[in-house]
């Protein structure tokens, strides 16, 4: 049986991207198949377009998308008993999320926060699971804290700003827009507007936290920036992968400096994370403490626009590439 899908035919331009037919993924022991509603769009996609960030052994290496909301459709035999047919889930993949179907392991997905439209849904596995990794659980980010967020309009940014606000974090953050500064200070975000100058003079006193997503040069900057015992969690590489430091900033100060990538990770810590998540996380979104930020929900027959509007930053939070009416709609 076929299924639709988004295809990279190669790396290059928005032009190498189509919706095409491919083979629809069997069940294996452990699995459940997914019927995909909708598939948040991500930077990792526009990099793996590129032919910068290839998929990890074993998922598609050319159906794009890192996260998916949906229904399960199948289970495998009596061996799944944790989801049945009909149950609505989220969940992270490495690869081929952007497709009418996905298989991923029980044990990998998230129920959907109740009463959520899956097309929010589908905005919260990749930044909520890294934000969430990246402050909790390797920062260890506590109340009254001081907290870096680089690309403060971003996914990653919003759903890390909701996080250090439930915290109790103080929280600056970067970004060349103005307006989005503005939006991202309902978070309780202290902006610095990068447009014309670098954030290094703009933090006047030291950080306990920084989201690094620059890398590069701004490596730097960061030890600097980060007071006595801080903690840099290295999360991106948007402004190169070498850096020239001072590795006795690191020493003198007691830094921590964490790497973290989320795709690449194994089955086994993919689910233990999952199942925090859903004990810690869910709960929160179901009271309205946090929510996803979609900037726009767009057909997926439309992902063309939706890459061109990601390279051009004109977004603020994720954009969402849906499948078609809501299951159980009247549409």
């Amino acid at each position: 049986m076929q299924m639709r899908a988004v295809i990279f035919d190669g790396a290059g331009g928005t032009d190498v991207i189509r919706l095409g037919d491919v083979p629809k993924p069997a069940v294996a022991p452990g699995q459940v198949r997914v019927r995909v509603h909708a598939a948040a769009l991500n930077r990792a996609d526009l990099l793996q377009r590129r032919g910068g960030y290839a998929a990890p052994p074993g998922w598609p290496s050319q159906i794009p998308g890192l996260e998916f909301a949906g229904e399960v459709e199948a289970v495998y035999r009596d061996d799944v008993t944790r989801w049945s047919p009909g149950d609505r889930v989220m969940g992270l993949v490495g690869g081929g999320g952007q497709a009418e179907y996905v298989v991923v392991g029980e044990d990998e997905l998230i129920p959907v926060p109740e009463g959520m439209a899956l097309t929010d849904a589908a905005a919260i596995p990749e930044s909520f699971l890294t934000a969430y990794d990246a402050l909790v659980v390797r920062a260890r980010l506590r109340e009254g804290e001081r907290l870096l967020i680089h690309a403060a309009g971003s996914g990653l940014g919003t759903a890390a700003a909701q996080i250090g606000r439930r915290i109790g974090a103080a929280m600056l953050g970067t970004s060349r827009s103005a307006a989005k500064l503005a939006r991202a200070a309902v978070f309780g975000v202290t902006g610095i507007d990068t447009s014309a100058a670098g954030f290094r003079d703009a933090v006047h006193e030291p950080v306990d936290v920084i989201l690094d997503v620059l890398g590069g040069a701004a490596f730097r900057d960061h030890l600097e920036l980060l007071a006595p015992r801080g903690r840099l969690v290295l999360l991106g590489l948007l402004r190169g992968h070498l850096a020239e430091t001072d590795l006795a900033l690191i020493l003198r100060k007691r830094l921590e400096v964490i790497g973290s990538v989320m795709r690449t990770r194994g089955a086994e810590e993919r689910a233990a994370l999952a199942r925090e998540f859903t004990d810690v996380m869910v709960p929160l979104f179901e009271h309205g403490v946090l929510a996803p930020v979609v900037d726009r929900v767009i057909p997926i027959g439309d992902v063309r626009s939706g890459h061109a509007a990601l390279e051009a930053n004109d977004t603020f939070g994720k954009i969402v590439l849906s499948w078609g009416a809501e299951p159980g709609s009247a549409a």
